[in-house]
């Protein structure tokens, strides 16, 4: 087994990180809630390893942007969707959405949904710029553990089984992103994470009442 690399969260550190994924290894980086798991979201073979690294049974994995116009490429934004990406992306907010692109059906496990998002991380949103523009972003942990939000909760949690760790210090939130779901044309939250679910419907609200 090859060696596990830790590298900073610099641009050469960041280089090597994303050569490295779009050769279908699999990597860890830090984002402004937790630190993620990622690998390329069109190499099956890639996300098929990962599901093994999380011991997680076949779930959609959501997926990292680096600019809203490449997530409108991949996902369809309705006007909720739009709406909430405009008050608070970059951040700790994941649309699940309809996808308009063809993507692995082991990402969506079937689904014609994925849950996107763009982090409020300048060193994840340059990494994922290097990767193409996106990148799976699961939590960095075994499926129903804490997420990790310092390498070394990272390293506790998997051990040395993926291939390269971005070292970013503590991330700053440390909790999850909050999850909704806008394919029903009408809010649904999944979880309630960073932001709280009457922030959003005070943004969605706007407006309404004039």
């Amino acid at each position: 087994m090859e060696e596990l690399l830790i590298v900073k969260c610099n641009e050469e550190g960041l280089i090597k990180a994303s050569q490295m994924v779009r050769n279908g290894k699999v990597v860890v980086y830090p984002t402004d809630t937790v630190y993620g798991l990622g690998c390329d979201p069109y190499n099956a073979i890639a996300i098929k390893r990962l599901f093994e690294i999380k011991s997680r049974e076949f779930k959609p994995l959501p997926v990292l942007f680096s600019s809203i116009n490449i997530v409108k490429e991949i996902v369809e934004l309705n006007e909720i969707g739009l709406k909430l990406a405009s008050n608070f992306w970059p951040g700790p907010l994941t649309i699940v959405a309809k996808k308009i692109k063809a993507l692995p059906e082991i990402l969506t496990c079937g689904s014609d949904k994925i849950g996107v998002r763009i982090p409020n991380h300048d060193c994840a949103r340059r990494l994922i710029e290097l990767c193409g523009g996106c990148l799976v972003g699961t939590s960095a942990n075994k499926s129903g553990l804490k997420s990790p939000r310092t390498p070394k909760e990272v390293l506790k949690v998997l051990g040395r089984c993926f291939d390269i760790m971005i070292d970013g210090g503590p991330t700053p939130l440390g909790k999850e992103s909050t999850v909704i779901d806008i394919t029903e044309k009408k809010l649904k939250v999944i979880r309630e994470g960073a932001i709280k679910v009457s922030d959003l419907l005070k943004v969605l609200n706007q407006g309404a009442n004039d």
